[in-house]
This record gives C-alpha cells, sequence and structure tokens, in this order.
C-alpha cells in the first residue's frame, strides 16, 4: 500500500470548535461573573442585565444547581447589604427562573432561614428587612410546593384557579388562608421598606433608597396576582358558606386591601417606579362580598412592564458557540487536496483514491468514537464536578454551622456579660444607694458622736485648765517650803558652825587655863561627858535634817517631774484639742458640703418631680383631648347621618329611642362630674376620658336612633325630633370643642346638652305605641285567660276533628275515604303538636314570671313588661283562632263545600302563629332553660305537622282530580277546537284573576301594617278598638301593636321590642 506523505496538517485535523467541556467552562465563568456583579456590597439596586444572564443561565442548565454553587459560598453573615441584594436575586430567578429553581431552592431553605434568624437577632436597618426577606422566600418557595398548579409567578388562568381550589369547600377554606399568609408577607416587607425610606422623590432618585426599593418590583407583581385569587375565592366560599362564617375572612381581606391599596398609591407616587413598572390602581372599596354579582364587578388588577431601553454595554455571550468553517474554506481545501494528489482522473479512481477514501471513512469513524469518548467523559467529569460541588457545600455548610455557632457563642458571651454587667451595674447601684443611706446615717451619727466629743473635750480642756492652776499652786507651796527648807538648813548650818566657834573657844579657853583647869578637870570632866554627848546629839539632829533635806530634794525632783509630765500631758491634750478641731471643722466643712450636695440633688429631685408633674399634666390634658377629638368625629358622623339619604331606610322604635335617651341624659351626670373633679385635680383625668367616650356613644347613638325613629314618625313629631336632634349634636359638638382648648375649660358647661337629650326623651315617650284598651293590672289576668282559652280551643278542635272523623267513615268511601282520613289524621296531629306547645309555653311562661319577678308579684311583673304580656296575649290568641279555623276549613273540605285552599293558608296561619307565641316565649327566656329547649323542639314538630297537613292536602286534591278523567272520544275536530279556545279564555281569566288576587293580597297586607301602625301613631286621636272581621262564623282577635321597626334581614329578634313579626311558612 502506498503511503501519504506530506498531507497539510489542517486536513487531518477536525473542524473547529469547542468541547462540552469547554462550554461548560465558559457557562460556569459567565454565570460567577453575572453572580458577583449582581450580589455585591455596593448599596445600589441589582443591574437587570446581570440579573437576566443568571435566569437565562437557569433555564440553560434547568435548574439553579450553577447559582446556588456559587451562592452559598458568598459571605453573607459578614454584610446586610449583600444579604438584601442575594434575597433580591433569588426572589427574581423563583419568579423568572426555570421550573426545576423551586425543588433546588427547596434543599437550600435551611440556608436562608439561617441567615434571616442570624441578621433578625441583629440591630442593623438592613439586617431586619434582610429577616423579613427571607421569612416571605420561604412562605414563598412552601406555597408553590405544596400547590405545584400555581407557578413561581403566580400568572394561571381562572380555569386553572377552579382546578386548584376543587368542590371541596375545605380545600378552598385551606387555601384562602395560605393565600392571606402569603399576602401578608409581601405587605409586611414594602411596609417596612417604607418605614425605613421617607417617600420623598430625592430619596427614590438616590442609590441607597433605590436599593431598598428595587425588590418592591417583584412584590408588586406577587401582590396584583394573590389580591386576584383572593377575591375568587372569597366569592366561591361566601357561595357555599354562611355569611357569618367568613366573618373572619372578610376583615382580614379588607386589612390586606386598605394596607395594598396604600402600598400601590405610595408606590405610584415614586418616580422610580414610574419608569419601571405600571402600577394598577385598586377600587375605593372593598368588593362586596354578600352580593354575588359583585364579582361582575371586579377587575383584575394588570400590571404592566415597559419595554427596557438597550444598554451601553454589550451583554457578553453566556455560552460560546463555535462557528463552523467558512463557505471558501472547502474549496481551499480541495485546492490543496489537488495541488498534493493532482486532479481527480474522471471517474476512474486508482489506489491513492480509495485509500484516501478509507483513509477519511476510518478518521469519521474514529472522530466519532473519540467525541462518544468524550462525551462520556464530560458526563462522568460532570457527575464527579456535580458530588464535588456537593460535598464542598456540605463543608461550607459545616463551616457556616460553625461560623453560626461561634457567632452565637459570641452573641451568647456578649449577652452574658451585657446581663452580668447589668446585673453589677443593679448590684452597685443598690449598693451605692445603701451605701449612700448608710453613709448618710453614719455621717449623722459621727456628727452627733463628734459633737458629743467637741462638747467632752471642752469639759476636759476646762478640767486640765483647773488642774494645771491647781498644779501651779502646788508647785508655789512646794517651792515656799523648799525656801523655808534652805532657810532652816542655813540657820542649822549656822548653829553648827556657832557651836564649833564656841567650842574652839572653850578649847583655847581650857588650853589657857589647862593648868588652871586641871584642877577643875576632874570637876569639869563629868561636865565636858555631857557637852560631849549634847555634842552627838546635836550631830545628830543635823545628820537627821541632812536626811530631811534630801528627802526635801527627793520629793521637789519628784514634783518637778510630775509637773513636766502634767506639761507634757497638757502639751499633748492641747495638740490632740487642735487635732480633734481641725478634724471636726473638716467634718463639718464635709459634711456642709454634703448637705448642699444633698441639697442641690433635692432640688434638682424637685424641679423633675415639677417637671414630671407638669408632663403628667400635660399627658393628661393631651389624653383628654384626644379623646374629645375622637368624640366630636363620633358626633359628627351621627350629625351626619340625619342628612344621609342612605339612611332614609333605617328605622327604629320610639322605645328604643327613649332607652337610649335616657342613658345619654345619666351619662351626662357622669360627664359634669367627671368634668367637676378634672378641675379640682387635673392629675387624673380618667373619670373624664371615661364619662366622655359614654357620653359621646351614647348622644351619638341617640342621635342615630332619632333620626331612624323620625322615618316612620308623622311629619311634624318627626320634623320636631330631628331638629332636636340637631340641637344635640350641636351643642355636643360645642362642648367637645371646649374641652380640646385649655383656656374654654373651665367655660365648658356639659349641662347644656341636657336640655335637647329630655327634648328627645319626651318625643320618643309621645311617639311610643299607646296600649289596648286594657288597664295594666288585668294583663296578668288576660295572660292566664287567654293560654287557658287557647288551650280550650284546641281541645275542642280535637274533638270536632275526632266527630269529622266518625262522620266521614260513614258518610263516604273508597278514595274520598281515604283522602278524608288522611287528612283529618294529619290535622289531628297537628293539634295535638299544637297543644303540646301551648302546654310547654305555659311551663316556659310560669319559669319566666317566678325568676323575673323577683319581689314583686305575678302582675306587677306583667305590669311592667306590657308591651311582651301584649305580645304573648296576641300570639296566643292567633294561635286558638288559626285551631278553630282549621277545624272549619277541614269540615267543609269533608262535606264537599270547602276548598283544598283554605286548608293549606289555614295551615300556613297556625305555623306563623305559634312561631309568634315561640318568640314571644323566648324573648325574655333563658337560653339554658330545659322549657325553652323543649318549646323550641315543640314548635319545630308543629312546623312539621304543618308541613304533613299541606302535603296531604295537596295529595288528596291531586288523587280526587286525578279521578275525572277527560274524555275526548266523542268530540269532532270543531268541538275540540271550540273547548281549546274556550279553554283558553278561561285560563286567561284565572291568571287575571290570580293577579288581581294577589294585588288585593298585597294591598291588605299593607293595609293590615298601616292599621297597627296607627294604633300607636302619637299626636292622633285615640283609635277604637279595631273589630275583627267575620269569617265563616269565628272571629280572628286584633294582633298586638308592632312597634314602628323595619323587618330584619335574619329575622333576629330585639329584646326590648314589645312584640314579634310571625314569619309564614310557605
Amino acid at each position: 500500500m502506498n503511503s501519504i506523505k506530506n498531507v497539510p496538517a489542517r486536513v487531518l485535523n477536525r473542524r473547529p470548535g469547542h468541547s462540552l467541556e469547554a462550554e461548560r467552562e465558559q457557562f460556569d465563568k459567565t454565570q460567577a461573573i453575572s453572580i458577583s456583579k449582581a450580589i455585591n456590597t455596593q448599596e445600589a439596586p441589582v443591574k437587570e442585565k446581570h440579573a437576566r444572564r443568571i435566569i437565562l443561565g437557569t433555564h440553560h442548565e434547568k435548574g439553579a444547581f450553577t447559582f446556588w454553587s456559587y451562592a452559598i459560598g458568598l459571605p453573607l453573615p459578614s454584610s446586610a447589604i449583600l444579604s438584601w441584594k442575594f434575597c433580591h436575586v433569588l426572589h427574581k430567578v423563583l419568579r423568572d427562573g426555570h421550573p426545576n429553581v423551586l425543588h433546588d431552592c427547596q434543599r437550600y431553605r435551611s440556608n436562608i432561614r439561617e441567615i434571616g434568624d442570624l441578621w433578625g437577632h441583629l440591630h442593623d436597618r438592613y439586617g431586619q428587612l434582610v429577616n423579613i426577606y427571607t421569612k416571605l422566600l420561604l412562605t414563598k418557595i412552601a406555597f408553590h410546593l405544596k400547590h405545584p398548579q400555581f407557578p413561581a409567578g403566580l400568572e394561571v388562568t381562572d380555569e386553572v384557579l377552579e382546578k386548584a381550589a376543587g368542590t371541596d369547600v375545605n380545600n378552598i377554606f385551606q387555601l384562602t388562608v395560605e393565600m392571606f399568609d402569603y399576602m401578608d408577607c409581601e405587605l409586611k416587607l414594602s411596609e417596612s421598606v417604607f418605614r425605613q425610606l421617607n417617600t420623598a422623590i430625592a430619596v427614590s432618585q438616590m442609590s441607597s433608597g433605590q436599593c431598598r426599593l428595587a425588590p418592591l418590583i417583584q412584590v408588586i407583581q406577587d401582590c396584583s396576582h394573590l389580591y386576584h385569587y383572593t377575591v375568587k375565592l372569597m366569592f366561591k366560599l361566601h357561595s357555599c358558606l354562611p355569611a357569618d362564617t367568613l366573618q373572619g375572612h372578610r376583615d382580614r381581606f379588607h386589612e390586606q386591601f386598605h394596607s395594598l391599596r396604600n402600598f400601590f398609591r405610595r408606590a405610584s407616587d415614586m418616580l422610580y417606579f414610574k419608569r419601571l413598572i405600571q402600577i394598577p390602581r385598586l377600587p375605593e372599596g372593598p368588593p362586596n362580598f354578600l352580593r354575588a354579582s359583585a364579582l361582575a364587578e371586579h377587575i383584575k388588577p394588570v400590571v404592566v412592564i415597559p419595554e427596557e431601553a438597550p444598554e451601553d454595554e454589550e451583554p457578553e455571550n453566556l455560552i460560546e458557540i463555535s462557528t463552523g468553517p467558512p463557505a471558501g474554506e472547502p474549496a481551499v481545501v480541495a485546492d490543496l487536496f489537488e495541488q498534493t494528489f493532482g486532479p481527480p482522473n474522471g471517474s476512474m479512481k486508482d489506489d491513492r483514491d480509495l485509500q484516501i477514501e478509507a483513509l477519511k471513512r476510518e478518521v469519521e469513524m474514529l472522530r466519532s468514537e473519540l467525541d462518544k469518548i468524550k462525551l462520556e467523559a464530560q458526563r462522568f467529569i460532570s457527575q464527579l464536578k456535580g458530588q464535588v460541588n456537593a460535598l464542598e457545600a456540605e463543608l461550607e455548610e459545616q463551616r457556616k454551622q460553625k461560623q453560626k455557632a461561634l457567632v452565637d457563642n459570641e452573641q451568647l458571651r456578649h449577652e452574658l456579660a451585657q446581663l452580668r454587667a447589668a446585673q453589677v451595674e443593679g448590684e452597685r447601684n443598690q449598693g451605692l444607694r445603701e451605701e449612700a443611706e448608710k453613709k448618710a446615717s453614719a455621717t449623722e451619727a459621727r456628727y452627733n458622736k463628734l459633737k458629743e466629743k467637741h462638747s467632752e473635750l471642752v469639759n476636759t480642756h476646762a478640767e486640765l485648765l483647773r488642774k494645771n492652776a491647781d498644779t501651779a499652786k502646788q508647785l508655789t507651796v512646794t517651792q515656799q517650803s523648799q525656801e523655808e527648807v534652805a532657810r532652816v538648813k542655813e540657820q542649822l548650818v549656822f548653829q553648827v558652825e556657832q557651836v564649833k566657834r564656841e567650842s574652839e573657844m572653850k578649847l583655847e579657853e581650857q588650853s589657857d587655863q589647862l593648868e588652871k583647869l586641871k584642877r577643875e578637870l576632874e570637876a569639869k570632866a563629868g561636865e565636858l561627858v555631857r557637852v560631849q554627848e549634847a555634842l552627838s546629839r546635836t550631830e545628830q539632829s543635823g545628820s537627821e535634817l541632812s536626811s530631811r533635806l534630801d528627802a526635801l530634794s527627793a520629793d521637789r525632783d519628784e514634783l518637778s517631774r510630775v509637773v513636766q509630765q502634767r506639761e507634757a500631758d497638757l502639751l499633748a491634750a492641747q495638740s490632740l484639742a487642735r487635732e480633734k478641731e481641725a478634724a471636726l471643722s473638716q467634718e463639718q466643712q464635709r459634711i456642709s458640703r454634703e448637705r448642699d450636695e444633698l441639697q442641690g440633688r433635692l432640688a434638682d429631685k424637685e424641679s423633675q418631680e415639677q417637671g414630671l408633674q407638669q408632663r403628667l399634666l400635660d399627658e393628661q390634658f393631651a389624653m383628654l383631648r384626644a379623646t374629645a377629638a375622637e368624640a366630636e368625629r363620633i358626633l359628627q358622623d351621627a350629625v351626619g347621618k340625619l342628612d344621609d339619604p342612605l339612611h332614609l331606610r333605617c328605622t327604629s322604635s320610639p322605645d328604643y329611642l327613649v332607652s337610649r335617651a335616657q342613658a345619654a341624659l345619666d351619662a351626662v351626670s357622669a360627664l359634669e362630674k367627671g368634668h367637676a373633679q378634672y378641675l379640682t385635680s387635673r392629675a387624673d383625668a380618667s373619670g373624664l376620658v371615661a364619662a366622655l367616650t359614654r357620653f359621646s356613644h351614647l348622644t351619638a347613638d341617640t342621635i342615630v336612633h332619632g333620626s331612624a325613629t323620625s322615618h316612620l314618625a308623622p311629619t311634624d313629631p318627626a320634623d320636631r325630633l330631628i331638629d332636636t336632634c340637631r340641637e344635640c349634636g350641636a351643642r355636643a359638638l360645642e362642648l367637645m370643642g371646649q374641652l380640646q382648648e385649655q383656656q374654654a375649660l373651665l367655660q365648658a358647661r356639659p349641662g347644656l346638652v341636657r336640655t335637647p337629650l329630655q327634648g328627645i326623651l319626651q318625643l320618643g315617650q309621645e311617639l311610643k305605641p299607646k296600649s289596648l284598651d286594657v288597664r295594666e293590672e288585668e294583663l296578668g289576668a288576660m295572660v292566664d285567660k287567654e293560654m287557658a282559652a287557647t288551650s280550650a280551643a284546641i281541645e275542642d278542635a280535637v274533638r270536632r276533628i275526632e266527630d269529622m272523623m266518625n262522620q266521614a267513615r260513614h258518610a263516604s268511601s273508597g278514595v274520598k275515604l281515604e283522602v278524608n282520613e288522611r287528612i283529618l289524621n294529619s290535622c289531628t296531629d297537628l293539634m295535638k303538636a299544637i297543644r303540646l306547645l301551648v302546654t310547654t309555653s305555659t311551663s316556659l311562661q310560669k319559669e319566666i314570671v317566678e325568676s323575673g319577678r323577683g319581689a314583686a308579684t305575678q302582675q306587677e311583673f306583667y305590669a311592667k313588661n306590657s308591651r311582651w304580656t301584649e305580645g304573648l296575649i296576641s300570639a296566643s290568641k292567633a294561635v286558638g283562632w288559626g285551631a278553630t279555623q282549621l277545624v272549619e276549613s277541614a269540615d267543609k273540605v269533608v262535606l264537599h263545600t270547602g276548598k283544598y285552599e283554605e286548608l293549606i293558608v289555614c295551615s300556613h296561619e297556625i305555623a306563623a302563629s305559634t312561631a309568634q307565641l315561640v318568640a314571644a316565649s323566648k324573648v325574655k327566656a333563658d337560653k339554658h332553660s330545659p322549657h325553652l329547649s323543649r318549646l323550641q323542639e315543640c314548635s319545630r314538630t308543629v312546623n312539621e305537622m304543618a308541613a304533613n297537613v299541606v302535603a296531604s292536602t295537596k295529595s288528596g286534591q291531586e288523587q280526587v282530580e286525578n279521578r275525572d278523567t277527560m274524555d275526548f272520544s266523542g268530540l269532532s275536530l270543531i268541538k275540540l277546537k271550540k273547548q281549546e279556545m274556550e279553554t283558553q279564555v278561561r285560563a286567561l281569566e284565572l291568571e287575571k284573576t290570580l293577579e288581581v288576587e294577589r294585588v288585593r293580597l298585597g294591598e291588605l297586607r299593607r293595609q293590615h301594617y298601616l292599621l297597627a301602625g296607627a294604633v300607636g301613631t302619637p299626636g292622633e286621636e285615640e283609635p277604637s278598638q279595631p273589630s275583627a272581621t267575620p269569617r265563616s262564623g269565628t272571629k280572628k282577635p286584633p294582633l298586638a301593636q308592632k312597634p314602628t321597626v323595619a323587618p330584619r334581614q335574619d329575622h333576629q329578634l330585639d329584646k326590648k321590642d314589645g312584640s314579634y313579626a310571625a314569619q309564614v311558612v310557605n
């Protein structure tokens, strides 16, 4: 085989391009650059181009693996701005990224929660926002994972919403609650951002303000969809559940509606949002969920993002797409082949061409195998990188947990140190306070002791002075005695010398006269001995005087030493006295300084106390002024109801107006008392505030109910009542204005409001309906009499029905007998149920009287509650009349002289009368009374029995009418056409008659209510007792007078109304 030499390298190389690994590396590099530029510590909003590249990256790799691999390494705990921008980018990625982003973020929920908790514990403005934003992101992730029908962008059709809600009302209820929680998190973030920012235009144009405001664009998009879905779900809930059950949902929706509307309004006013997003405007008021047709009026809010202007910087390619060789390159390669191997020889191929083609095929095969190997290697490398990234993420998570533990430990240490410092500070303050108290007491005791010491020192000093004087006197005496001793000693020495001189003279005389005296020696020997003895005695006395002199010298020395010691003691005492005096003077100066300091502190405390007292007075007056302003708004709202056209449909009873006016008069007295107490002591305005609150509410209630009562009153009393209400409102508003000013507070006179209130009370008394022609003393007897008469009428009706049943069994047979027995049996069951109801009502009535009358008699109780008694009497009469009329109608039906419709109407009348009797008994009964429970059970039984009578009557009527089959066999075409026309004429006549009778029925009912209201209309002549209309020999008793109150929507009964409207069962 021939070898190929000098083959160009470009021929052997395959087509230029990037491998998957290089492509992945380029993608990772681009994502890292975009994430680092989007999430940084600069206080500026995230640029859209960087966020867009990150979002496109999630679509490229069908997930957020690369985003989280870089985001998990960001130092989020070190910077609050970094964490805030991370939350913003994550929000955008969740909304606009690939659907798999949601599942990738699920694995990092703990990291998001840790970042939020970390910044929530630190007092940082961005940190608090990060804490709220992380809670929103966690709520968003949890909601969309639980409800995968809703994408993270929250944009679904109404059909998808209906499918997600389903038909189970519990699922709809729970989905609505979760959307409310979702909306709360969104609104909380917006409120926190606006709370930190001034809404001025300049702030919204600054980078620091835009950094906080940028995430609100995603919040606006989420809120618009959530608002639409909650409106849909609320209407669906109201179509399935009662309105009272959903009261909490409506209140929560209304609160969110007003917050969202305020948020949209504030955001629309900022220039920053005007160029980035078109915010929809919500309606003035929330939808009325109680009206199903309001759903058609709901308009879905649409958020529009305007087209962005092209940016100056060219975006970098996320993926470097390899380009193939240019179109001219194959020709160049072909030329090189021709130059090397020569032109092809037509269709003939030599061995070299075959070898070249074989080599080409081999190269292509090797290239494909090489690509497969590279793809496999790339897949293994991706798996290994994924494992490495997972391990790195786990390692980073462990590091973050360690860092968080260190931060928590440091924070706990810091808190412990603060607690210890606070404890030490508290103990030190307590010790200082106790030490100051002890020091003050010790100072006072020391002052007393020093005072005593000073007095003792003064006394000691005086005593020492006295002793010094005595010592000086003794020293003088001692000196005098020493001088006397010296003088005596000199005299003795002089005498001894004199004796010596005399002896010497005598010796000389004796020596001269020795000779002369020798003879006399012997004679004088005795005399000499005596002289010698006298001399010895003299010497002895001299020695005694010398010893005495020595003793006196020793005494003198001792006295001198004592004097010196006394002088030293005196000097020490004087120095000690001087030291004591110096210490005493210093202590006095220190005490004086402390006294001055304490007096200064006392003066500061007094000034502070005066400031606090003045502040207390100001706060009390501010509280009073705020209460008066609120009361003024309440009264203005009530006065505004007088001219409100929507209020014309509201009505009220004079009885309730009288009760409100009396309560308002009592509130005026309490207000006067509170005003007087406040003027006496302005440090406590609680009494005046409480009285003012009660007065405003009761006065406004009186004005509103006065206006409502005037709507059913005659023209003249209504005008006077409206004028009185206006005067009352004007005086009350004037009083509120005076209470808001300190200068006019003393001139405020709450008693001026009493006059119009008394006028309203008097007009309400005049408008109260007049009683029947029965004295209040006879009401108690009439109740027992009517209840007994009702029981007797029912017993008589039962007996008559039994007699009719016996007569029907003898007089009829077949279908007619079956129909009559069924009707009479149902009537008998109805009468028994009514009898049990009347008996139970009597027992309940006795229980009411016994529990409510107290120490009063039964007649006094009935007289006190005359309106209720009249309603009870009216209900009893209506039950008895209905029973009698039912028996007569049944008798006519059995005898073929009556109509089945009369029996149906009588059943309806009995059901309505028993409902009136139950309502009249229930209004004053205890709701836990067993008699009331039995009465309600009996009422339900009566309704069921009345329904059975109606059902048996209708079925019997159909059964009887079906017997008369129509036979048209003997009629010709003309006769059939004629009878058809006659039947059409008859049908038209009956329809016309039916329409006329319905109009007549409406007029009769209207006239009935007008007559019932005219009986109690004030300002007219007392009407006579209305006579009963004769009907088949039985008279229906007149109904008790009803107050002029509009019918209640929910058929709720007011205990303050005298009688109650019966509901007819159709």
